[in-house]
């Protein structure tokens, strides 16, 4: 089973990079939970997450989308949004990680 390991001190672009090998799909990220302004390729997990808790975390491949969407925003205080292989289409909340990557 795949697996993504996260921690407040990841760079964007390296979370985006493990995402997209461990799963297969699309991880677009966000400044806010509200997902308005995508987030620097450059700036930490730390540096966008304000009052949120942070920490590291783990996350397997058989997470539904939706649950991994919001732990992130409760965990990171970032919005995250998972798209197919090719980023045209957001995945279903009620599918899981593994499947996004499949679309």
């Amino acid at each position: 089973m795949a697996e993504l390991r996260i921690d407040s001190r990841m760079k964007v672009k390296t979370l985006k990079a493990n995402f997209k090998k461990a799963f297969g799909a699309t991880l677009r990220v966000y400044t806010t939970s509200t997902c308005k302004a995508k987030a620097d390729d450059e700036a930490t997990l730390g540096s966008l997450m304000g009052s949120a808790k942070g920490g590291e975390a783990t996350f397997g491949s058989n997470l539904r989308v939706g649950n991994f969407e919001k732990k992130l925003g409760e965990m990171y205080g970032i919005g995250v949004q998972v798209a197919n292989p090719a980023d045209t289409k957001l995945s279903d909340n009620d599918i899981t990680l593994a499947a996004a990557g499949k679309e």
